[in-house]
């Protein structure tokens, strides 16, 4: 699982770290690597927007709650996409 982790979180934050998993897919890929990858975005400060975003794109959401983080509600018909 590759996960971002930011004190806001942004749609061009999520954006970013979709570019960076499909290039650690791709040197993996070179390497014969096959294993499957997962991402994950995690903000003490995530507007609905931003998560709405990053969950279409198949990410995990996990925001803080008060001392501790938690998985973001998850959407009916959520899946997580692989790499």
């Amino acid at each position: 699982m590759l996960v971002k982790i930011r004190t806001k979180l942004s749609e061009d934050g999520v954006d970013e770290h979709l570019e960076r998993i499909a290039t650690i897919r791709e040197i993996m890929d070179a390497r014969g690597d096959g294993r499957k990858l997962v991402g994950a975005v995690v903000g003490g400060i995530v507007s609905d927007i931003v998560l709405k975003h990053a969950q279409e794109q198949g990410l995990y959401v996990l925001v803080q709650t008060g001392d501790a983080v938690a998985v973001a509600d998850i959407p009916h018909g959520f899946k997580a996409r692989e790499w």
